[in-house]
């Protein structure tokens, strides 16, 4: 017996819709997370990230939009906030106080228009709580995000511009 193609489209997308966010077989193996981990916990960050036209390192004369910071609440699945992240350094702090910082081990292409993808390698954390234990962290399923289009010149040097975003974060630690 065979199926019709629209009960195995349907089939497909509700495969697809079921799968973890967390799934590393989708991803670019720059960011997937070693063995011996697993997830510990997976937000949604919802905010903004502010840049600011300065001076190109090591060029005199030219000018770019420059990263200054992120600005996100940290969202469980069902949008309650259980977090923030902001920066610099990059910081995640969950509501009982807890918090991670980390070094950026690599990023890997995303969607046009959206910050890349990003796995850090995570610091011991500070204070007890949710942030405890995590090893890695990981942005993926990002929107928005990136440098603003509009010019960066001499004459609007030290301009900020705020870009909203969003991305999963998903936070590992060691099986």
């Amino acid at each position: 017996m065979s199926l019709k193609p629209s009960v195995c489209l349907l089939a497909c997308c509700l495969a697809l819709a079921l799968q973890p966010a967390h799934a590393q077989t989708a991803l670019p193996d720059a960011v997937k997370v070693p063995d011996g981990h697993r997830v510990l916990l997976e937000t949604v960050g919802v905010g903004e990230i502010t840049y600011e036209c300065r001076d190109k390192a090591n060029t005199p004369g030219q000018t770019e939009w420059t990263f200054v910071g992120p600005k996100a609440a940290l969202n469980d699945r069902a949008g309650r906030q259980v977090g923030d992240y902001f920066g610099p350094p990059a910081t995640w702090q969950a509501k009982d106080g807890s918090k991670v910082t980390g070094t950026q081990v690599a990023v890997a292409p995303a969607d046009k228009g959206a910050i890349p993808y990003q796995l850090v390698k995570a610091n011991l954390a500070e204070g007890k709580g949710a942030m405890q234990g995590v090893s890695y962290i990981q942005r993926l399923a990002t929107r928005g995000g990136v440098a603003p289009a509009s010019d960066c010149t001499a004459q609007n040097k030290g301009a900020r511009q705020v870009v909203k975003y969003q991305a999963d974060y998903v936070f590992w630690t060691a099986k």
